[in-house]
């Protein structure tokens, strides 16, 4: 599919050519990707939000966990130390 500009401000296709340039590539090449690239730049920002808020939230869940085992080993250390003593109170 073609599009074609009109009434772009020279300075501005100054600016595009010495980009392009930059990078090695003609203007064409360089307004392509770079119009397929905003295209999709919505899609791909949401996708890394979603991500960001998938990791904030296996965090939170990661953290809930490590406080749980710590209270389960506390837990365990005490029921031992109480077996411990019941055991010397027979001997």
């Amino acid at each position: 599919m073609n599009i074609f500009l009109r009434n772009i401000d020279k300075a501005t296709v100054k600016k595009i050519d010495e980009i392009a340039k930059e990078q090695g590539r003609s203007r064409q090449e360089f307004l392509k990707s770079y119009l397929e690239y905003m295209a999709n730049f919505r899609e791909q920002s949401e996708r890394e939000a979603r991500l960001t808020h998938l990791i904030e939230t296996n965090t939170i869940m990661m953290e809930r966990f490590a406080r749980s085992a710590e209270n389960m080993n506390e837990i365990l250390k005490e029921m031992m130390e109480e077996v411990n003593i019941d055991e010397l109170k027979l001997n």
